[in-house]
């Protein structure tokens, strides 16, 4: 029965992470941390399923890959992934993810989560107030004619990796806006391209985790597995969705992960 609980969540995560390009950490992390960690001695349950937070980190991480995997196959049949910055991006994201999965018990202290808590609460109420924006709205999208910074792109694409690692929610939810309203991409090809790196990102995160043995697999399966099937119901629902709504929810996104933060730094 956890097994089936987690699967259909994961579907639920999995449509959403792939429709704003977040892949789906965000509804994970606060689930694993606040119910299904217990101590070490206590018998085996749903809700004691992961005994370190650095379980809990690894075992999404490995959820958020299955998520964006399945989502990118489904945004680069539907063309949509900028492959002249998926790749660099991508690329970039690597160190910092390594990095993050060997220092993330340095990151979660009080001052860090409410610091960044605090910066992804004003960020989204930027993105809310700038939604109808023209960068917002804009849909024709040109390859050839498209001009953007590379430079900009790759260093914020290393802060992402890292963030995706120590934080286990894929970092998609600080790559998607700033992709937005830095770099200028529209909105659906920020969330497609966004799901290419973090496939990448997250990846190298989980291979560190595993090697460190932070995955706790029955729960990585089963929720990972549901997120990739649900990550091809979310392409599907990306095409009807305009861009002013995936912006919209992208920022209650980050207005959510923020306050989590700051409630998770209020209970230690």
């Amino acid at each position: 029965m956890d097994i089936v609980i987690l699967f259909v969540i994961g579907i639920g995560v999995g449509a959403f992470g792939t429709l704003v390009g977040i892949g789906g950490g965000l509804i994970m992390i606060p689930l694993f941390v606040l119910v299904m960690t217990g101590r070490a001695d206590a018998p085996p349950s749903f809700f004691n399923t992961f005994h370190t937070v650095s379980q809990a980190v690894g075992t999404s991480l490995f959820g958020v890959f299955l998520n964006t995997f399945s989502g990118t196959v489904a945004y680069i049949r539907q063309k949509k992934v900028y492959f002249d910055a998926a790749l660099p991006f991508a690329v970039a994201t690597l160190p910092g993810a390594f990095i993050g999965s060997y220092v993330d018990e340095y990151f979660t202290g009080n001052a860090f989560n409410i610091l960044f808590g605090a910066m992804l609460m004003v960020l989204s109420v930027v993105m809310y107030w700038k939604s109808s924006a023209a960068k917002a709205k804009a849909e024709y999208f040109n390859q050839q004619d498209f001009k953007y910074s590379k430079k900009i792109g790759i260093f914020i694409s290393i802060f992402v990796g890292f963030l995706s690692s120590i934080l286990g929610i894929g970092g998609g939810v600080v790559h998607v806006p700033l992709m937005i309203y830095v770099l200028s991409f529209p909105p659906h090809v920020a969330t497609a391209t966004s799901h290419f790196i973090l496939a990448v990102s997250s990846f190298a995160g989980t291979v560190s985790h595993v090697l460190l043995g932070h995955v706790v697999w029955k729960p990585a399966i089963a929720i990972g597995g549901g997120a990739a099937v649900g990550a091809q119901l979310g392409a599907v629902i990306s095409r009807k969705t305009k861009p002013r709504i995936i912006v919209i929810l992208l920022s209650v996104v980050m207005c959510a992960l923020g306050l989590k933060l700051i409630f998770m730094a209020g209970i230690k």
